[in-house]
């Protein structure tokens, strides 16, 4: 059964090892921009004080994503901040909230405020929660060619057709995205 998240329901999530141990919790998410999917988690301590770990968990040794918390088999599984964030700079890779969310005909949908992950064994971004012109959120799915880039998300012009009010009706707009895609342009 497929489930969606929101990335900022991930953030804070504590990371735990299937003995128990409390090894931190997730700060950031970081996406490989050619893929949608996730590269790894940037680590913080636990607790109130506490700063950032100079650790990641890359997303290939993460044991399950649970609605309470990340499991990882031991301590093993958190590598070095600095051997795991070399690609980290790519455009598209970094941060996407506040970026424009457009059609590649060209009409702007809005502004992202949050990323909504599909879970798995590979999450991948399957759209984004965006604020539009009225000033109210819709979360829109992404499917088919889509360009992220420093100061906007590209969609496919089907896109604007396809939202959800809610995570609940999240999947059925995905799908619904998914079957008008064929119809796009190929050089959309």
């Amino acid at each position: 059964m497929t489930s969606y998240l929101r990335a900022n329901e991930i953030a804070k999530k504590p990371v735990v090892t299937l003995a128990g141990n409390d090894l931190g919790q997730v700060k950031d998410i970081v996406f490989d921009a050619s893929t949608g999917s996730i590269r790894l988690f940037t680590l913080a301590g636990r607790g109130l004080l506490a700063g950032p770990l100079h650790q990641v968990l890359p997303w290939g040794n993460v044991h399950a994503l649970g609605p309470d918390a990340v499991m990882v088999r031991d301590e093993s599984a958190l590598e070095d901040e600095s051997a795991d964030l070399s690609g980290a700079s790519q455009p598209g890779s970094g941060n996407v909230l506040g970026l424009a969310v457009t059609t590649r005909g060209g009409t702007r949908l809005g502004t992202v405020t949050d990323a909504v992950v599909e879970s798995g064994r590979t999450p991948v971004v399957a759209g984004y929660e965006v604020e539009t012109g009225e000033h109210r959120r819709v979360l829109l799915p992404v499917a088919g060619p889509v360009t992220v880039s420093d100061e906007r998300v590209l969609v496919p012009d089907a896109t604007a057709g396809h939202s959800a009010g809610d995570i609940s009706g999240f999947g059925a707009a995905a799908r619904s995205l998914r079957e008008h895609l064929p119809g796009e342009s190929k050089e959309d």
